[in-house]
Order: structure tokens, then sequence, then C-alpha cells
């Protein structure tokens, strides 16, 4: 088995444990199921008790240039608490929509054999100044979504805090 192969087939599960360490991280509560039947990665358990389901996508930068983060044939209908992570390794960056965002921002494929699927494609390219090829760049409509954390999805401010020292005061 080449090592290009094992890279590729492992790569999302490696960066669905990679990002639900940084959610641990953070302080989430996280939950993972053990089977993935219902698009489900990590469960999110909020401070008030709602649960969040997650789907955590993710792009290797071994993809062709300028499809660092296009993520196509996503078959998904609306569901309530529930929220995409989409990750592309070779721009480093993360977005976060939910379920009603993704609906109404992605594309559905409404031909082909992807018919009923959708897609969305955060970046672009352009030509820079002294560079000979273009370069990736996160699309400006896409922008509010970038994630530097994980406050889309558990507000840190509700969020429990372990190292808190709780006083009477």
């Amino acid at each position: 088995m080449s090592s290009a192969f094992r890279h590729s087939a492992g790569f999302g599960r490696r960066m669905e444990y990679w990002i639900i360490g940084k959610m641990l991280k953070e302080g989430l509560d996280v939950y993972v199921p053990l089977v993935d039947d219902f698009g489900i990665d990590a469960i999110v358990r909020r401070p008030d008790g709602e649960f969040v389901e997650c789907q955590i996508k993710a792009r290797s930068s071994r993809v062709i240039h300028g499809d660092a983060a296009l993520f196509a044939s996503i078959r998904h209908d609306l569901r309530k608490n529930y929220y995409f992570i989409f990750y592309a390794e070779r721009i480093d960056t993360t977005w976060i929509l939910s379920s009603e965002e993704f609906i109404k921002l992605s594309v559905l494929n409404k031909t082909g054999k992807n018919k009923g699927s959708r897609s969305v494609w955060f970046n672009g390219t352009r030509k820079m100044p002294g560079q000979s090829e273009p370069v990736e760049y996160v699309k400006p409509q896409w922008l509010p979504y970038v994630a530097p954390n994980f406050s889309r999805i558990s507000p840190p401010t509700l969020r429990g805090n372990a190292h808190a020292v709780i006083s009477d005061d």
C-alpha cells in the first residue's frame, strides 16, 4: 500500500480528531460517536444542556491548486442544532456554518451524477505581484464564517471554565 494512499485514506479521520482535540482544548464538552451513520463526527453539549451535532470536513494540502477549500458532493437536508466545520489545510483556515447557513449559501447540483448534493467553494485564486503562480485566498463572502475558535457552536461566555475559582463574596 503506497504512502500517498495511506495519507489520503486516513486524512479525514486524522483531521476529525485534530479538530475535536482543538474543541476539547477550548473547553467544549465533546462526545464522539462510534459510528458515523448520520453525518455526525462530534456532539457538543452546551452549558445549558442543549446538544449540537457537528460534521467535520477537511481538505488536504495535496489537492490541486485552486481547490484548497472546495467541498463538493455533500448530501444534506436541514437539521436543527447541526453545524458543519470545514478545514482547508493548505490555507490553514476553518469555517463554521449552521445547517441553515449551509443550505442557504451552498450551490445545489441540479444535474449530473451528483444531482441533489451541495457544494461550497470558500477560496479563489489571484495573481499577486512578484508571484509566478496565482495565490489561493479566502473569498470575501466567506470571511464572516472563518472561525478562529468554536464560539459559533458554544459561545465562550457560556462554556464552563475548569480553572475558575468559585467565591461566595
